[in-house]
């Protein structure tokens, strides 16, 4: 009896043993197992940060393709020209695509990316004659995003769109007077006649702003021909069309810088006839994102450099 006692004893112990060596093993590959789900949930992220976030939709068969001018137009911003024209070429490339919609809601920026922008957008146009390529005005496009807007086939905008503003700008501060009286000597040397000129600390000089104002009247000349190019026959002529006024998007269709209303869905399904809308505006990664806004906080409040010339 005390043999089948100790016999069964040690069966149970070994059954316990048994039992908590195979719950070590269990939980030692829940560890390894949770371990790789870590590593790869990280990998995973980490890829999709670096190329600008999940991808693009695919176009498997008729759609139409959209490129978002969205912000203010700079260089290292989303609207950039290097981000919105690689996008373009990939919409007009992309051999479903029946049709490109831009669609703008910006209050403008630098000429030159705007420029950059207009101009490949009407080669593409030329290039690929068969597919339309149209504006849609969300909010805003004025100045810089209507110089863009102006280089599309038709522009549509909604009724309380806000449209126009074709005209240049230049703006600081004078802060001449401010350092004498905190006690600050200003240090500034040149080799130049007038490489210090528009110094914000020095009164503005008659010949300075006569030269710079030259170049804001050549700038928005250079707007004005864009915009006369674009829209051509469709502008009504008026003596405020080009004075940096907005307007509302029906006011727009009146003064001939608009065609219709309508919205990106509206025109892809009644005008382009392809109801799928893909977007293919090129997405800045994680560091570039973190770095623009860092760069434009700091400048934004510490730099006194000249700035130049927008569209706003």
């Amino acid at each position: 009896m005390a043999e089948q006692q100790l016999l069964d004893q040690s069966v149970i112990e070994r059954l316990a043993q048994d039992v908590l060596a195979e719950r070590r093993r269990s939980r030692r590959w829940s560890i390894f197992f949770r371990s790789v789900a870590v590593v790869l949930a990280v990998l995973f992220l980490i890829a999709v940060f670096a190329l600008g976030g999940f991808g693009q939709k695919v176009c498997l068969d008729r759609c139409t393709a959209m490129v978002r001018v969205d912000g203010e137009i700079e260089e290292r911003g989303r609207a950039s020209a290097s981000n919105v024209i690689s996008g373009l070429r990939q919409a007009f490339e992309y051999p479903q695509v029946k049709g490109v919609i831009v669609a703008i809601n910006s209050p403008g920026g630098s000429p030159v990316q705007a420029g950059q922008i207009y101009d490949e957008l009407r080669r593409l146009r030329a290039k690929y004659p068969d597919k339309p390529a149209v504006a849609v005005v969300q909010d805003m496009a004025a100045s810089g995003g209507y110089y863009i807007a102006a280089g599309a086939d038709r522009i549509y905008v909604d009724k309380a769109s806000i449209v126009g503003s074709i005209g240049v700008i230049m703006q600081g501060f004078g802060f001449a007077g401010a350092i004498d009286k905190l006690g600050i000597e200003r240090r500034v040397i040149t080799s130049g006649e007038r490489k210090g000129f528009l110094d914000p600390f020095r009164p503005l000089e008659p010949a300075d702003e006569t030269h710079i104002r030259s170049i804001l009247d050549e700038v928005h000349g250079q707007f004005v021909k864009a915009v006369r190019d674009g829209r051509g026959a469709k502008l009504k002529e008026s003596p405020e069309l080009f004075t940096g006024l907005v307007w509302t998007g029906a006011r727009a269709i009146e003064l001939g810088l608009a065609d219709e209303l309508g919205s990106v869905d509206s025109v892809a399904r009644e005008v382009i006839k392809a109801e799928e809308v893909v977007d293919f505006t090129l997405e800045e990664s994680l560091p570039d994102r973190v770095a623009r806004r860092l760069g434009t906080t700091i400048a934004r409040h510490i730099s006194l450099e000249l700035r130049t010339p927008a569209l706003r």
